[in-house]
């Protein structure tokens, strides 16, 4: 009798581990076939651009301005490319970034800083530090390849009034700031609606909202507002889009680190 009972127990575990096995591959699983289908259904853009305005607040609620434009290419076969130029205040007017995002191993960036009149790359270790003195680190800057993550299914849930997928994803990246990311994607069109951020130490850090989308093209949505709001620190940064025009007339060659020297 006591072996009979023995051998049901082992045959509950086992088929508990089962379960549980199976439980965590299918999520596992829908978490990345949700970031696969919102990849998908903003893919086939080919080139924007866009003017910027970039808020920086301090704890105590002071506020700093500067307005940038922005270019972009989208890659079929990798990341895309990424360049940002600041025109003004004067302390930063001349200041270019270059992103070429990847979908395997580390982004390359550089950032050309007119003072010095030279192109400075960015290091993969440094990834996780601030752009420019906003809460916004280079990493976040990059696009968001979904080789770039695992990515793990939690539940659905509303936010904001709207019905959506919550996912966490993993950065891949060693280098990467983040442990994870909880991310919230919009059910009925795959938007991000907001993301949270953890740091190395799994701590929260930053809290990234998406508002104000305008759909462009019948079929590209794209925020107006981002704000990005430290946890740690009490400071904040606000990116206001405007002049969206999809389609423009730059090529490949137009990214290139060279080129931010002559950027004006």
């Amino acid at each position: 009798m006591i072996r009979r009972i023995g051998t049901i127990l082992i045959m509950v575990s086992t088929l508990m581990m089962m379960v549980s096995s199976t439980y965590a591959l299918d999520t596992h699983e829908k978490g990345l076939k949700i970031a696969q289908e919102a990849d998908l259904k903003d893919a086939g853009w080919g080139t924007v651009s866009m003017t910027l305005e970039m808020v920086l607040k301090n704890k105590h609620g002071q506020e700093a301005i500067r307005n940038m434009r922005s270019s972009l290419f989208e890659k079929k076969d990798d990341g895309d490319k990424t360049v940002m130029v600041f025109d003004n205040p004067r302390d930063v007017k001349g200041t270019a970034s270059l992103i070429f995002s990847h979908k395997s191993g580390p982004d390359d960036q550089w950032l050309y800083l007119p003072t010095l009149k030279r192109v400075k790359r960015i290091s993969s270790n440094t990834k996780s530090g601030p752009f420019m003195g906003s809460e916004f680190a280079y990493e976040d800057l990059s696009s968001q390849e979904v080789e770039k993550y695992t990515y793990k299914f939690i539940k659905e849930e509303s936010y904001n009034g709207d019905l959506c997928y919550l996912i966490e994803r993993y950065p891949v990246d060693k280098h990467s700031g983040y442990t994870r990311q909880q991310v919230w994607y919009n059910k009925s069109n795959f938007r991000i609606e907001k993301i949270d951020y953890y740091d190395r130490k799994n701590t929260p850090l930053k809290t990234l909202n998406y508002t104000n989308y305008k759909l462009f093209e019948a079929n590209y949505w794209r925020p107006l507002t981002m704000k990005m709001v430290n946890h740690q620190n009490g400071k904040q940064t606000i990116l206001k889009f405007s002049k969206y025009i999809f389609g423009v007339d730059i090529t490949e060659g137009d990214f290139t680190p060279n080129r931010l020297k002559r950027t004006r």
